[in-house]
């Protein structure tokens, strides 16, 4: 059963894949401006937008290239809307400026990139996790942000109003990171009313304009506000160390303290960001740390590993960064190994290793993408673990 309602928004159960589940989730959290450029495996998400929105009173632009997409996203997002952008492979390298300038701007925004092999060219319509770092690091200098690694087109879905809400609630440019099997598998999706899914608002100033300050944080926290285009405040947004009002200011002291806000934003709040799936961890002598794709696949292999007589738990990476450095610490006092599945030749493994810090062995699983994992290669890696 499905059908929308009188704002033509989707409710009910619907058969998606994850790239359309990607788009309803971002309709559903009241995003009204989108910008992109086609490339697969992404391109399905924009289809979808461009003929949705007409219906729900928003506005997608297909730009030139990939650079005045991201820049005109967020453009939208300063002009009052809730925005986003799609891309995958070497799409995804041409926004990391606008990134990094959207974090300096705490500029709230989604990115949604559907993983594919690379570098460059690479395999365009073929699976990868080989972005998950460039996620992190991808652009210049030093900077925090939120990245989520739905593992089905229902938490494409769901994890998509998620992006958007936590991109609002602490101004901050958010990453959905699929892969191409996850945006081209199609599953059952449930889509609440939309008075059931919580979404949240803008936090726009209440203010005068002569009290308002830009990068001011609101009382009580370390995010400014937002405002309201044409409530008379005027504002200044650089990509320029600035101070509080929004005007450069090229300064040590000025860069640090911004840098210091700007960090401590996303890692004093971690706990509240962190999200993670959990099974089979008591007594584990081995657990699987996986995301995306991949933790489907190593599923088949962690109940082989149980038929064996191999105490295996698994965790599974929801949000990849900030990375859950406390649960993974914690278990590497109990386990004898790590053993970590993953689209690329060892990228989320190395994060794991420098929490673990030797208290465990790590055992990476590498593929080059193309294709998954076969489960057996993953279940070698768990008896290998507990030899």
């Amino acid at each position: 059963m499905s059908n929308a309602n009188s704002s033509g928004v989707l409710t009910g159960s619907h058969y998606l894949d994850g790239d359309h589940a990607c788009s309803e989730g971002a309709i559903a959290a009241g995003c009204r401006f989108a910008a992109g450029y086609p490339i697969t495996p992404s391109t399905e998400v924009v289809e979808r937008i461009a003929a949705r929105f007409p219906r729900v009173g928003g506005r997608f632009l297909q730009f030139e290239d990939e650079l005045g997409a991201s820049i005109a996203l967020l453009g939208g997002a300063w002009g009052g809307a809730k925005a986003m952008t799609v891309t995958s492979g070497p799409g995804f390298s041409l926004m990391m400026e606008h990134i990094g300038y959207a974090a300096i701007t705490e500029t709230p925004c989604v990115y949604i990139n559907v993983q594919r092999a690379g570098p460059s060219t690479g395999l365009p319509t073929q699976p990868a996790q080989g972005d998950m770092m460039q996620a992190r690091f991808g652009s210049h200098g030093d900077y925090r942000l939120i990245a989520l690694c739905p593992n089905s087109p229902q938490e494409c879905f769901d994890l998509t109003v998620e992006a958007f809400n936590l991109a609002e609630e602490f101004r901050v440019p958010v990453l959905v990171m699929l892969d191409e099997v996850v945006g081209h598998m199609t599953e059952k999706v449930v889509i609440p009313p939309a008075g059931e899914i919580p979404v949240s608002p803008r936090r726009w100033t209440k203010k005068a304009p002569g009290e308002f300050k830009l990068f001011e944080p609101a009382e009580g926290s370390l995010v400014p506000e937002m405002t309201m285009p044409g409530e008379g405040h005027q504002i200044h947004v650089t990509g320029l160390t600035h101070d509080e009002r929004g005007y450069p200011n090229m300064t040590i002291a000025a860069h640090e303290k911004m840098q210091r806000r700007l960090f401590d934003k996303i890692v004093l709040n971690a706990d509240r960001i962190v999200k993670w799936e959990e099974k089979d961890l008591a007594g584990a002598e081995v657990v699987v740390v996986s995301y995306g794709i991949t933790s489907r696949v190593a599923e088949k292999a962690i109940q082989a590993a149980k038929e064996k007589g191999v105490k295996v738990g698994s965790f599974r990476l929801i949000t990849a960064w900030p990375f859950p450095e406390k649960q993974i610490l914690e278990m590497s006092t109990k386990v004898k190994a790590f053993v970590v599945p993953e689209l690329n030749l060892g990228q989320m493994s190395l994060e794991i290793e420098r929490v673990v810090g030797g208290r465990c062995k790590t055992v990476g699983v590498p593929h080059v993408g193309g294709t998954v994992h076969k489960p057996e290669v993953i279940l070698n890696a768990i008896l290998e673990a507990v030899r």
